[in-house]
């Protein structure tokens, strides 16, 4: 069943990323469905056999917004006193290998189906010349992999064009979801609460978000065709799918390691469409820019307290504790033994 879903929001989403290119898409509705549908394709992906074996401090949660603005002000005073078009090839160069790495292995697990197992357990060891005690593993299928990663990064190095962009945005957002593991609730409170705060300064108090945002030439946001020749894109950015979605992605792993259907899955996720759709609605009414966190974060977060609540789970859902949970693997041997 899980299976299922999964692939059924990858074609959606797929089809939604095409679909600009041969009819007319709402903007305001693509936006919605694309960011939602993201998420849910990232949750899915980040269920694994074994827990994460490294999490997300509270202190690494705590000083994630001081570091975020320490580099959104370092990339606004670059595009200030250097040359735009300088900045933005330096930053096309290092999103160019970013690229390939995350759009191979959003790839991978479609590609290995095809593939002879050989080829997707042998490892190849290759040392760097020069630097011996350096080295890479990589399997065949990897390889396989980086050929459509690798040309589709070109296309998009050359021309720019906005799908090229958004593929490579879904891509990171995805592949962000799958790997980061925030390891319990509390310290996903932390973190979510910090860039609440994060990106209400920066997009109300200060011009710097927005003009980042524009001057930023790289697959760090998702463009949206719409009919204004004044405004011929909506965007948004990479941020507000993949921080509310590592925590929706924690709830549904909370729900995975109880057994259980998704639950509190469903109402995390409910949270995250209410905040986008929200944010749309908000935006529109005021026709500026909003922080998209201000509106998603209280609408997860309260989504999930109310629905715990409600079921007498708070306890066990702030206790709760990534690193610690079994491996599908120890479950099953359990589970063995008591039937014996």
């Amino acid at each position: 069943m899980m299976m299922n879903s999964e692939r059924l929001a990858n074609v959606a989403l797929a089809g939604l990323s095409l679909a600009p290119m041969v009819v007319n898409v709402d903007p305001n509705l693509n936006v919605v469905l694309t960011a939602c549908l993201t998420v849910y394709v990232g949750c899915y992906r980040s269920v694994k056999p074994t827990p994460p074996s490294e999490t997300m401090s509270n202190e690494h949660a705590m000083r994630f917004p001081l570091v975020g603005s320490a580099m959104l002000l370092s990339l606004f005073l670059l595009f200030k006193f250097l040359s735009k078009d300088l900045v933005n090839a330096v930053l096309t160069c290092y999103f160019f290998v970013l690229g390939i790495a995350a759009f191979s292995a959003t790839l991978l697990p479609a590609i290995k189906r095809f593939l002879p197992n050989k080829w997707n357990e042998d490892l190849i060891v290759w040392h760097f010349p020069y630097f011996r005690s350096l080295e890479v593993e990589f399997t065949r299928s990897q390889i396989v992999a980086a050929i459509p990663g690798t040309l589709f990064c070109v296309w998009y190095a050359k021309q720019k064009h906005w799908l090229a962009n958004n593929v490579l945005g879904l891509a990171f957002s995805i592949q962000g979801i799958e790997m980061l593991s925030l390891g319990s609730f509390k310290t996903g409170a932390i973190l979510l609460a910090g860039l609440f705060v994060y990106d209400i300064f920066w997009v109300f108090f200060t011009p710097v978000m927005v003009s980042v945002a524009k001057s930023f030439d790289a697959p760090i946001k998702l463009l949206f065709p719409t009919a204004d020749l004044k405004r011929p894109f909506s965007m948004l950015g990479l941020g507000d799918i993949v921080i509310p979605g590592i925590f929706v992605a924690l709830a549904l792993r909370f729900d995975v390691s109880r057994g259980k259907e998704p639950q509190y899955f469903k109402s995390a996720f409910l949270g995250y469409a209410v905040g986008v759709v929200s944010t749309i609605i908000v935006m529109n009414w005021f026709q500026a820019a909003q922080p998209a966190l201000l509106y998603i974060v209280p609408a997860v977060i309260g989504c999930l307290a109310v629905h715990c609540i409600w079921n007498g789970d708070e306890k066990l859902l702030l206790e709760f504790d990534e690193s610690k949970t079994q491996s599908t693997e120890e479950v099953a041997a359990k589970e063995s033994k008591k039937v014996e």
